[in-house]
This record gives C-alpha cells, structure tokens and sequence, in this order.
C-alpha cells in the first residue's frame, strides 16, 4: 500500500513543480500539500473505506483548485494550466472512478456506515451514483463542453446535490475568462440559479459577471470610436452598457436573500466598476431604507464617511498636520453617524460596531499626538457610555481593560475589572481578567481574590484562573505555596480540562526541582486519568536530558504511556522501537517483540501508518 501511495504522490510532483516555479505557492506550502495528500491517500487505500474519506478528498481538490485560481488572478498570469489545473481534474475524475468502483454505482445499495456523512458537501453526496453527476459538471470545468450542461440526463439534480454552487461558478468562470463567452456563463448562472435558488455565492458572481461584461462591451465601444470604427456591428443598447442586466440580478436577489450583509455584499461588488455610479446609488438607498434595524447598515453608512473626499475648489491638505486635522474630520462624522445609532438602535449589537470603530482607528499609526489624544477620548467616551446603559458584553470589557492597561491607567482598570466582574460574576474570563490587573498592579490581596473567585465560579470553568495563580505564585511565593495550588488544582479540575493543568504541574517540577522533583509529580499523577500523550513525553525528554540517561526509566515511560495510547498512537511504538535500537543500553533483541505487540494493539489507519514508518525506517537503515 505504501508503494502505491508514493507512486500517487510522485505523480503529483509536476504540478507541484509548477506551482512553485511560477510562484503561486512557496515551498513550504508544497510540502504541506504533500503533506495533506498523502493523509487522505492513505484514508481511501485502508481496508475498511469510509465514503466521507473520498468527498473529503475531492473537496479538498476542490478547495486547491479554487486557491490557485484566485492567486493566479491576484498576479496576473493565466499559463501552466495544462500541468496544474488539468492534472488536479483528472486527478478529481479518477477518486470518483474509484469510489464508484467500491461501491458499484450500477445498483449495488451503498453500506448504511458509509452513508452517515456531515459537512455542507457530504450532505449532497448521500449516493454514490451522485458522484457521477458530479464528474459531469467537473468535466465540464474540464473540457469547456457546456452543451453538455443542456442535458437534464447529465445536469445536477438539485435534491440530490444542493451544495455544488461552486463547481457552477467554476464552471462560468471557465466560460467567461478562458472561453471569452458572455452568453454561456450567462446561461449556466441562470440554471445553477433554478437548482440553487437561494444561494448568495451564486448571485454574487453572477451580479459581478454581469458588470465585468458591461465594463467590457464599453471598452469595445471605445475602441471603435477611437479607430472612428463604423458602429454598425455594435448593436448592444445603451442600458446594457449601463449595467441593466446587473440591476435586474441585484433586484430579483434581494426580493429573495434577506439581510444587510448580502445587501452590502452586492454594494462593495458594485464599487469595483466606475461606471456604475448610478446602480451603486441605488443599492446605498435601499440599504438604509430595508435595514434601518441592522447595525451593519449603521456601521457601514459610517464607516462610508472616511471614502468622502473634499468637494472640488475646496483647499486639498497638503502639510502632515492638515492632513491630519482632515483624517480627524472624517472620523468626526462617522461618530456623528454612530451617535444617531446607538440613539436610534439602543443594542449591544450596535455599540460594537461603534466602539470597534473607535478601537480601529486609536490603532491607526500617526505622528499627530492632537489626532491620537482625540481617539483615545472619543474610544474611552464610548466604552463609557455603553457601560452606564449596561450594553457592554464580556469581551469588551476585556477590551476595555486592555486599553486602560496600555495607557498605565491600573486604578482606572482595576474600577473596570471590578465593574466587570459583578455584572458577570459568572464568568472565568473576567474574574481572570480582574485577577491579571491586581497581579500587574502588586495588589496584596491577589490569593484572597483568587479564593473569592473559585467561590463564585463552577469547577469545571476554573482552569484558567489555577493556571493564573500557580505561575503567580511561582514568581511571588515560595516553592511549597506553589506546589500546595497545583496539588488543590489537581482535586477540583476533573475529566479532559485536568490534562494541561498535569502538563504544567509537571514542568514547573522540572523547572523549579529538578529531574528528581519531576519524578515525584509523575509517580504521584501515574493513576490519575486523563493524561495526554505530551505528559508522557515530557518524561521520556527529562530523562534525556539526565547523565546518564537510564534505560530502564525510559522503558517505564513508554510502557506507561502504551498502556494509555498504545492502540492510537503508532508514533510512541516507532519511537520505542527507535530507543531500543540507538539507547547505549537498549536491546536490539526487544523490538521484534515491540513489533507483534503494536500489529496487536493498533487499530485501522494507526496500524497502517506504522506498518508504513517502521518499512521507512528499515528501508533508512
């Protein structure tokens, strides 16, 4: 199997050559699409095949395709795709043809286990007779055959496939850049639209495609009057050339996908065409006529503030200062804008927007200390004045703190914190957030705040806060107070949230003890489920790192870890294998043991990724 496997993956290597000769993807990308191959190759080459692991597989092809076509469109070259997008088709083509082949798509009934899928693509996916309808459409992509797609025999059947909007837009893409085809592109958005009747993605690019064809028919048009052309064969009316079919798209989409981001998804496609003024007019009218109650409508009309320039025969800023004092103009009126907001539309939802604006822009580099004191105040206003009308959330007030913190401002962040903490007394992240800012500020009373805060809190969210006050206590306190928290911690953080508490109990052993101190902790924990894989290697590097390094305590690290990992982990025998071997003291004599207790222990792909390493490893060898 793993001679198969690298065969498949070798015959990716001229593709992959490609693209990083021409710039698309750097070597370290590469080697993670090796990488990320190889996992699924091995997934659909074990003997038990799951159909998810060969939809994940195409998605995945699907996805690369989508990635390189947007980078080449982002440096402007448009060659190689014979040895890159091509082979990736053909590669897409023949996981179908193996798929089909397991499951024979001439009316062999799929397994029950194989059809149970999650995921938007798998959801579509649900026979595997369905694969093929998907080959068409990639052969479509492929071949550039659109009569093909006229054919309600090889047509996706929209019950059957509702999230295949993608290969649609591929598909009309190839139509309107390769193929230089208005028309067809046209026509497959139309039926992907019958199939796909509520789709954004659909009528995004099919809005887009429509005001790239206007742009293009008027450069056409002049050219002709440039070269004083006879406009006999340029029939096309004047609202085309001003975007009418656009405007028809956007009317019919909105009638159907409701909502202010959509809404002004459609408006920032239209301020990419000059030409357009008068539909992007329209667009900005409905927006704040339909969604008046939406805070991205609010957020955006704002933030449209900052676009303004100055009115022609106005002084344009020339010196930094004027320039500034222009900048902080425009911020002005978008605040004068968020302030009708919050008036108007008094939500939580609202002043966010409003404060992540103030935020935004106090982050904005300048040399003008006037524009940067008039963020801080016009930011510190707004937290305040969310804060009185309690519309504040959690987050901002970390937020908030964070920003007082970075201004020295501690009396006003501990108020902060404080205020912070009794509107949501149950929640860990601002207790955490109220305890860092008494650390910062050398309050003496932090253990008793740490003490308050578990009385407060469910066991189950206090991790954090013992993380917070075991590092505390290993700066300030000594190495008992310190080893007293972490054994408390270890009582009250039960179940998977006590595997990084172990973790670090461990280390700070280590770091503060010792190797000998380290051992202590390990022997103390070694019944204590659940561990991570890490906590034992942890161990087995300590011990490393010891001189001498003994043997015999690394064979009871892995034996200790096997006893919990052994039948998912095939990187814990490789290395045990690997010690045995290389260790002054190892036994050679052990590993074929080692060997026949892993083929044993492991189970599915972990038994065929180690079969693959350890024939690696004596191939190296």
């Amino acid at each position: 199997m793993a001679e198969i496997i690298q065969e498949r993956i070798e015959d990716r290597i001229p593709e992959l050559e490609q693209l990083e000769r021409i710039g698309l993807f750097s070597r370290a990308e590469i080697k993670a699409i090796i990488k990320k191959a190889s996992d699924l190759e091995y997934k659909i080459q074990r003997r038990t095949l799951i159909k998810e692991d060969f939809i994940n597989y195409v998605q995945y092809e699907i996805n690369l395709l989508e990635l390189i076509q947007r980078r080449r469109a982002r440096i402007k070259y448009s060659f190689k795709k014979d040895e890159i997008e091509y082979s990736i088709v053909h590669r897409v083509q023949g996981i179908f043809g193996r798929a089909s082949a397991k499951w024979k798509v001439s009316g062999q009934p799929i397994p029950e286990e194989a059809s149970k899928l999650s995921g938007p693509v798998e959801t579509g996916l649900t026979d595997m007779t369905h694969m093929t309808d998907t080959t068409r459409v990639v052969n479509t992509i492929h071949a550039g055959k659109m009569a093909h797609m006229t054919n309600t025999t090889c047509a996706p059947n929209p019950a059957r496939l509702p999230n295949l909007a993608p290969l649609w837009i591929m598909a009309a893409k190839w139509e309107m850049e390769d193929r230089l085809s208005s028309e067809s592109a046209r026509q497959l958005f139309l039926r992907a639209l019958r199939f796909h009747p509520e789709c954004p993605k659909l009528y995004q690019e099919y809005f887009r495609m429509e005001l790239m064809h206007a742009e293009k028919l008027r450069k056409e048009k002049e050219e002709f009057e440039k070269a004083a052309m006879e406009m006999g064969s340029f029939d096309h009316p004047e609202e085309i050339l001003e975007g009418e079919l656009a405007r028809i798209i956007y009317k019919n989409s909105v009638s159907k996908i409701k909502g202010a981001e959509f809404h002004v998804s459609l408006l920032s496609i239209a301020q990419l065409f000059d030409f357009a003024k008068d539909l992007q007019k329209e667009i900005y009218d409905d927006l704040q006529a339909l969604h008046t109650d939406d805070p991205l409508t609010w957020d955006y009309v704002a933030r449209r503030e900052l676009e303004i320039e100055s009115q022609p025969g106005e002084e344009q800023p020339v010196s930094k200062q004027a320039k500034a004092v222009e900048v902080g103009r425009r911020e002005e009126r978008c605040c004068a804008v968020y302030e009708e907001a919050v008036k108007t539309l008094p939500t939580e939802a609202m002043w966010k927007c409003y404060i992540n604006f103030c935020l935004e822009r106090f982050s904005k580099k300048t040399s003008s200390v006037p524009l940067r004191g008039q963020r801080l105040e016009r930011t510190m206003l707004a937290f305040r004045k969310a804060h009185e009308l309690k519309l504040l959330s959690e987050a901002q007030y970390k937020q908030w703190v964070d920003l007082l913190l970075r201004q020295d401002l501690f009396k006003e962040a501990l108020q902060v914190a404080e205020a912070g903490t009794d509107l949501f007394k149950d929640s860990a992240t601002m207790w955490q957030m109220k305890l860092q800012v008494l650390i910062g500020s050398k309050s003496p009373d932090v253990a008793m705040h740490f003490e308050e805060a578990f009385a407060h809190l469910k066991p189950q969210t206090c991790l954090p806060l013992w993380i917070s006050w075991a590092e505390w206590s290993e700066s300030a306190k000594s190495q008992e107070d310190t080893d007293a928290i972490f054994k408390r911690a270890i009582s009250a953080v039960t179940g998977a949230s006590s595997i990084t508490l172990k973790e670090k109990y461990l280390d700070w052993a280590y770091r503060s003890g010792g190797y000998k101190k380290s051992r202590t902790v390990f022997k103390s924990l070694q019944e204590s489920r659940p561990f991570s894989v890490d906590f034992f290697r942890k161990m087995i590097q300590f011990e490393k790192e010891q001189d001498p390094c003994k043997m015999a305590n690394l064979r009871e690290y892995y034996e200790r870890a096997l006893r919990e990992f052994g039948s998912t982990d095939s990187d814990l025998w490789m290395d045990y294998i690997k010690e045995e071997l290389n260790h002054p003291f190892g036994r050679p004599e052990n590993c074929g043991q080692i060997y026949w207790r892993a083929m044993k222990m492991l189970q599915g792909q972990s038994a065929e990724l180690f079969v693959a390493k350890h024939a690696m490893h004596q191939a190296g060898h």
